[in-house]
């Protein structure tokens, strides 16, 4: 490199988690968890969580309300029993959904010496050790607030990660490190219209498993589309 040649700037592998790096909703999922371990109703939370997931497929969920409601049993349960009641939601539903592609796509990106970092609307409770199982260390979940005690309280602590929510965490991500936008080369991948406004943040955006309204956005616009696997829907 000559001294006059600019350096190649840092790039960033932007992944949103549900529908995209998981043929599944975690958040979805969970809430259908705790109603399996008796934590939940059947009835009335079942209804609940799934109108709640459709408003979120409409974008027209209210984030805190629903925080509120996908934490209020973990809130209840309390830190131990909530741990070991993970532990075996990561070994029932979420281990067995993690597919060989989308392994291998972050594995592209790490071997590539990009910096890879999962920006999701799902809470840091249910993601993180989602993200520790694909070996990715950089989480941008909705944070919750705490008590005194250090356990959640069932609000939301800071910006929610969702929607433009998810262009200011990384903002605050990128701010952190001295960096802006322009200073990075970015690739973010999303399977959902919620995430339009990151995606047009980006210098790459990736329409991954795109629902319908995004393929058809996607192809309008040009973006890439990349079908990682099937997605069911729950």
């Amino acid at each position: 490199m000559t001294p006059d040649t600019p350096a190649s700037r840092p790039r960033l592998a932007l992944f949103d988690l549900d529908h995209t790096l998981l043929p599944l909703d975690s958040d979805f999922e969970w809430g259908e968890f705790t109603i399996r371990i008796g934590w939940t109703d059947r009835a009335e939370f079942g209804r609940r969580n799934q109108e709640f997931y459709d408003h979120y497929v409409a974008g027209t969920l209210d984030v805190h309300d629903y925080v509120r409601f996908a934490v209020d049993a973990v809130r209840r349960a309390g830190p131990e029993a909530s741990a070991t009641a993970h532990a075996q939601f990561m070994r029932d539903v979420i281990h067995p959904a993690i597919r060989a592609e989308a392994v291998e796509l972050l594995r592209s990106h790490r071997d590539a010496g990009d910096e890879v970092v999962i920006v999701t609307a799902t809470n840091e409770f249910v993601t993180r050790p989602i993200a520790q199982a694909l070996g990715v260390e950089q989480l941008l979940a909705v944070e919750l607030e705490r008590d005194a005690q250090g356990w959640i309280t069932g609000g939301v602590r800071g910006v929610p990660s969702m929607r433009e929510g998810k262009v200011l965490r990384m903002e605050q991500w990128l701010a952190a490190r001295g960096w802006a936008w322009s200073d990075v080369e970015s690739t973010f991948y999303s399977d959902s219209m919620n995430d339009v406004p990151l995606l047009e943040k980006v210098d790459h955006p990736v329409a991954t498993n795109p629902d319908t309204r995004l393929r058809a956005l996607a192809q309008q616009r040009g973006w890439r589309i990349l079908d990682l696997f099937p997605t069911p829907t729950p």
